[in-house]
């Protein structure tokens, strides 16, 4: 593959990955995995690395492109959430990131594939049965929700830091489950829970000799960052417009095609 066409589809896949990014809130990497593993051919732990550090560009970027239409002091009304998940999302990513060096690539594509089915089918259920209503209801109690959201917190920042993902797959909803938020309001405070929890993650990976993809996919990363950042652009501009049962119907579709493609890699 020539590296003018490999640019090529590079800015086209983070244009695409970028626009559903921003416009459901998540950082992307859970698009972009599949893609970096299977269309251009990057070992499974570089390509995580090099995924992380995508969506620290593109989780920054999709945070300024969705202020406009969720303002700060909106997401600020509610930072009891962000604490009480960064809590337990960074402990959790600072962990698991000193072992995702040693994993086994064949379990890790196994965890990735159930995890991203499982996730498919709770935002599919809320989506049509309306589900947070009684989880919500359940949790009631302060101090028990907020034990649980450090639980939570914890098992996110480890799977963020296994996956290479922002982990706004399992953070929108654990926000719309377990404290009745608007998905629209979710994706922009898990984009703030997310931030900090892939800098920590990041950081731990510099020991890895496999860090060194980012000097050798430099013309990979520009690209696809590049396409990503005007993707999410894309994304945070239409985010008024769709409706919020048909923002998580999407969301569960394209959690359960990542998983597809993750179980055809895994074989």
């Amino acid at each position: 593959m020539s590296s003018r066409l490999r640019s090529g589809q590079s800015f086209i896949a983070g244009s695409l990955i970028g626009t559903l990014s921003g416009l459901i809130g998540l950082g992307g990497a859970e698009f972009r995995l599949p893609v970096l593993v299977g269309v251009f051919k990057l070992p499974t732990l570089e390509a995580i690395i090099l995924n992380k550090a995508m969506s620290l560009v593109v989780v920054s970027a999709a945070l300024v492109f969705r202020a406009k239409q969720i303002p700060i002091d909106q997401q600020f009304a509610h930072v009891d959430v962000t604490l009480n998940l960064l809590a337990g999302s960074l402990i959790g990513a600072w962990w698991a990131a000193g072992h995702a060096m040693t994993m086994s690539r064949v379990w890790l594509n196994r965890i990735i594939m159930v995890l991203l089915a499982g996730l498919s089918l709770v935002m599919l259920s809320e989506a049509w049965f309306d589900l947070h209503n009684g989880v919500t209801a359940l949790l009631d109690a302060g101090l028990l929700r907020w034990v649980v959201g450090l639980i939570a917190g914890f098992g996110i920042g480890v799977v963020a830091a296994l996956l290479g993902v922002a982990g706004g797959e399992l953070l929108i909803p654990t926000i719309v489950l377990l404290y009745g938020l608007d998905i629209k309001l979710a994706g922009s405070l898990s984009l703030t829970v997310s931030l900090p929890t892939m800098i920590v993650g990041f950081a731990r990976y510099t020991r890895s000799d496999a860090f060194a993809v980012l000097c050798h996919e430099q013309s990979l990363f520009r690209w696809m960052v590049a396409g990503s950042i005007l993707g999410a652009a894309v994304g945070g501009l239409l985010l008024g417009l769709m409706p919020t049962n048909v923002l998580m119907t999407v969301l569960g579709l394209i959690l359960l095609i990542s998983a597809a493609k993750t179980f055809q890699h895994a074989h």
